[in-house]
């Protein structure tokens, strides 16, 4: 396992202690970020208009179509750190 993955993998631990709940545009980022990092693009299909939440994590995760899995890694990693 690389740096990176074992990185992400901590982070993506880290993620479920945080002192406070964040924002949902910040939990949308966190979202789509670890989708990207984990997953690569978005090639489910899109929800729904009466399914709000998962449309909304959809769009999110659709936004960083063309990301790197590194460079998504690398920003969830950061984020998860700014967060704690």
């Amino acid at each position: 396992m690389s740096d990176l993955n074992a990185a992400f993998d901590k982070a993506m631990l880290d993620s479920k202690n945080l002192s406070e709940r964040p924002d949902n545009a910040t939990l949308l980022k966190i979202y789509a970020l670890y989708k990207q990092g984990s997953v690569g693009d978005n090639t489910e299909k899109k929800p729904g208009f009466s399914d709000m939440v998962a449309r909304a994590k959809w769009d999110a995760w659709n936004n960083l179509k063309g990301m790197s899995s590194d460079d998504a890694m690398r920003q969830y990693i950061d984020l998860i750190a700014d967060l704690s």
